[in-house]
């Protein structure tokens, strides 16, 4: 799959206080470019600190930031190239869901939930160095699979901070009896080391979920929510977090 174009960060931004989702596209091509006529519609999710953002910054920018300010969703849009036809790609950030007491059910904010509909495919992630993150992937797909009860839901199973093997709390075979169990694949990726495998695994999603529109466009397969392309989108916010982490490794280094 190829991005077309230089990489441009996403902003975040949501409604405060309220239910409403604000999604902020950042532009993927020139205003005056056609816009492709099939739209690749996947959502980020899982719990807390297990790297959503990071893989996706990584996918779409090939770069790495080791921090990011708490997640409050965004949508990030590119044009790609899928088997020589152009494609609108969009991947939609969520904020982390946690397990209840009971260990059964989430705790799932309303966003998240209009982002599942919205969706096409799925990212399920938790960190191989933190087990109760795993444990939020079987309630997690099950209240996916309440969303959309009916039909095929490509899915896929990311074990992110595959470099942290020496911390690792999650065996492979149980990611991949996990995934299976889904009816899904079982990716182990590293946001921090391994570009190329977080780009193999976007991709083979973004295979997937082609497959399963039969060829169509995912918004005419089915009633979902249609959001409008801003006219002139923010692009500044990745960026200004880059700046302040040279920044601050610079700051860091006058001080040795």
């Amino acid at each position: 799959m190829r991005l077309s174009g230089d990489p441009a960060p996403a902003t975040m931004n949501s409604s405060s206080g309220s239910g409403n989702f604000l999604l902020v596209p950042i532009p993927e091509y020139p205003l005056l470019d056609c816009v492709p006529n099939k739209t690749v519609k996947i959502v980020v999710l899982g719990a807390s600190n297990v790297g959503k953002t990071a893989l996706i910054v990584r996918f779409l920018t090939k770069r790495f930031i080791g921090d990011y300010e708490a997640n409050t969703g965004a949508l990030y849009s590119r044009k790609v190239t899928l088997d020589g036809e152009e494609v609108s790609l969009q991947i939609q950030d969520t904020p982390c869901v946690a397990l209840q007491d009971n260990a059964e059910g989430l705790y799932c904010q309303e966003q998240i939930n209009r982002s599942i509909y919205w969706a096409d495919g799925y990212v399920l992630v938790f960190s191989i160095t933190d087990h109760n993150s795993y444990r939020t992937i079987q309630p997690l797909y099950q209240h996916v699979r309440r969303i959309h009860p009916s039909g095929n839901i490509p899915v896929i199973l990311v074990g992110n901070k595959s470099d942290l093997l020496r911390a690792r709390q999650v065996p492979a075979d149980e990611g991949e009896t996990l995934a299976a169990s889904l009816g899904g694949v079982y990716f182990e990726a590293s946001a921090r080391e391994n570009h190329e495998g977080v780009h193999a695994t976007f991709l083979h999603l973004c295979h997937e979920v082609v497959r399963a529109l039969g060829g169509g466009n995912g918004e005419k397969r089915r009633g979902g929510l249609h959001l409008a392309r801003p006219k002139s989108p923010n692009m500044q916010e990745l960026k200004r977090r880059f700046r302040q982490v040279l920044s601050s490794k610079v700051k860091s280094s006058t001080t040795l």
